[in-house]
């Protein structure tokens, strides 16, 4: 239940969604001022959303720190990479598609073969209301075995469904798989803080490695500072569901 609510949840938090439902209700309402009003708003308020300028603001202020592993470093046992939008497969074209977190499963694969992991656990479920049986963890699985990656160097986890789960799911396999060992949590930058805060929670010590970065070093132009960008609505969307997500956890007691 927590999973599908989280879902739907997710989509109301979405900034076309509050585009559009201002319109929709300006069309509704009797009130032709407060309807005039009302499309006013949602014009002002998709601007704001498409700025690149404010939305890197925020993000750059959420996002954990990008670092790279020190050179003279220890090895890590085991790199845990949490499933979300990494990977999946489209039936039409019989083919493995990267996502837009593809990010967290090439590092961790790049880790693999410089010799700084040993061994790879993906940690994802379905995650999606619409295709309950696909499975990513599977299809990250079957990329990695195609590129060289022994079966053995891989460990699945299927059956979690969102970053709660990844750490309990991951806990309890990495106890009996690889007790004691070293491990790196590999995600994106922006959903860091959550995953640790959750890790940490369950009792698994682990090294933070965020990728994927969204934010960018400020620059100053026409296009960044004032032109409308569709990626800036996707970063609003993305943020807005790791600050709700971040609370709903620490309320839930999950971090």
């Amino acid at each position: 239940m927590f999973f599908i609510v989280s879902k739907i949840f997710s989509y109301l938090l979405t900034p076309v969604f509050w585009v559009l439902a201002l319109l929709i209700v300006s069309l509704i309402v009797k009130n032709k001022r407060l309807s005039k009003r009302l499309i006013l708003l949602s014009v002002v308020l998709f601007y704001l959303l498409s700025n690149h300028y404010l939305v890197d603001v925020f993000l750059r202020s959420w996002e954990y720190p990008v670092q790279n592993l020190k050179a003279d470093s220890s090895r890590y046992d085991v790199g845990i990479v949490l499933g979300g939008d990494i990977i999946t497969y489209n039936k039409d074209d019989k083919r493995l598609i990267f996502r837009n977190s593809a990010d967290r499963g090439l590092q961790a694969l790049q880790l693999y073969k410089q010799g700084r992991i040993k061994k790879i656990l993906i940690t994802a479920g379905p995650g999606s209301l619409m295709y309950p049986d696909e499975y990513e963890s599977n299809y990250y699985r079957n990329y990695l075995i195609s590129v060289g990656v022994p079966s053995t160097d891989i460990i699945s986890d299927s059956l979690a469904n969102n970053t709660r789960q990844n750490a309990v799911n991951s806990k309890a396999i990495l106890e009996k798989a690889c007790p004691n060992g070293k491990y790196l949590l590999i995600t994106s930058a922006l959903h860091m803080r959550r995953s640790l805060g959750c890790y940490r929670k369950v009792g698994l010590k682990v090294t933070p490695y965020a990728v994927g970065r969204l934010s960018t070093s400020p620059f100053h132009n026409i296009e960044y500072l004032f032109i409308p960008d569709t990626d800036a609505l996707q970063y609003w969307s993305l943020l807005m569901h790791e600050w709700v997500g971040y609370w709903i956890y620490r309320i839930a007691g999950y971090i």
